[in-house]
């Protein structure tokens, strides 16, 4: 079966620019019944409160991500007091959607992505990830207990471990995938008028009505 595989992290900021354009892609390659499966990256484990020059730094990323895809960033709000700034329990709210509903897991990822770059809240906590799953349509106390599991801890390494063996460093990265075949189409933001003529021209030759 063909599909896109879409490798991120909901607390990379390129990605947060990209989102746009990985819907629209996501609505081309759907037309001929190509899915989007998303694996998450796992782009920071820190262990310690950011600093203020650990902010500064990636508010200054977010400047430049807002000025190359036009994606809003609450860069007067900044970054959450008190963040430490570990993906992994974003990003296994993902893989807990994913056990529960396939078609929840972009939708909450778009709202993490939210909730952290315009709402200034600090996703990497359970229960800012909880009511967010449930914004996104998913049972509260099933989706808690799934976030918890052990399974879903591993299922989140596994995706993590995914990523690395294949030399993915960067995110956003999007592969398309046929009988086995992986291509990629981006390791790193581009937009959309570079990567759809690439997309159409990968369905046009692996997809046959």
């Amino acid at each position: 079966m063909a599909r896109l595989i879409y490798v991120m992290d909901p607390m990379c900021s390129w990605c947060w620019g990209f989102a746009p354009v990985l819907q629209a892609l996501a609505d081309q390659a759907g037309e001929r019944h190509v899915p989007v499966e998303l694996v998450v990256g796992g782009l920071r484990r820190e262990r310690t409160i950011m600093d203020h020059a650990g902010r500064a730094r990636t508010l200054s990323y977010w400047q430049a991500v807002h000025a190359a895809t036009g994606q809003s960033f609450n860069l007067a709000a900044g970054l959450p007091e008190s963040l430490v700034y570990d993906t992994e329990p974003a990003c296994r709210a993902l893989v807990a959607a994913r056990g529960l509903d396939e078609a929840c897991v972009w939708p909450l990822s778009l709202l993490i992505q939210q909730a952290f770059y315009q709402q200034g809240l600090d996703v990497t906590q359970p229960s800012v990830l909880i009511q967010l799953a449930e914004s996104a349509g998913l049972p509260r106390s099933q989706f808690a207990e799934r976030y918890d599991a052990q399974a879903t801890r591993a299922a989140t390494d596994a995706d993590f471990a995914w990523a690395e063996n294949l030399g993915i460093a960067g995110f956003p990265t999007l592969l398309a995938e046929q009988e086995g075949q992986l291509a990629l189409l981006t390791n790193g933001y581009q937009p959309l008028q570079v990567l759809a003529p690439l997309l159409a021209r990968w369905l046009e030759h692996n997809i046959h009505a």
